[in-house]
């Protein structure tokens, strides 16, 4: 199977070094990896879709109920400026529907606003957030989510 995401959703090559965060009857959060910035979540469809009108109106219904969750958690919990919310799904391995919601600090340079901040995804050596407080995030982010 070339859907890395189905994969990751299966167990069988988990993307994420975190646990899931949140499971839903049609959707999964999970932390984004490799990545610069803590709280870069991805909500992914728990079934294999490429495009968005193919989602049933109960995936869409729990879509908007999780990124309602999601994004005034990430203002209470992170306090971030602005919550970004994209969903592309065209890179190689990865056209299976998702959405990328990240908590935009105040302090975000720049060079990293708006779409630029899918940079913060190709992390250097020295800026890549370490596993472990990724795992960290996600066990803490479950408690706040159940």
């Amino acid at each position: 199977m070339d859907c890395w995401t189905c994969q990751s959703n299966s167990g069988a090559r988990r993307i994420s070094p975190g646990p899931t965060i949140w499971q839903g009857a049609y959707w999964r959060v999970e932390h984004a990896y490799p990545v610069a910035i803590t709280g870069w979540l991805v909500i992914v469809l728990n079934r294999h879709a490429e495009a968005l009108h193919d989602l049933t109106p109960a995936e869409f219904a729990e879509l908007a109920h999780v990124q309602a969750r999601l994004t005034r958690l990430l203002h209470e919990q992170l306090g971030c400026e602005k919550e970004y919310l994209a969903c592309y799904a065209e890179a190689e391995h990865f056209a299976h529907i998702h959405f990328h919601v990240l908590a935009k600090p105040k302090d975000l340079p720049d060079e990293f606003k708006g779409g630029r901040s899918f940079a913060l995804l190709k992390p250097t050596e020295a800026s890549l957030v370490a596993p472990e407080a990724i795992q960290a995030f996600c066990e803490h982010w479950r408690e706040l989510l159940a």
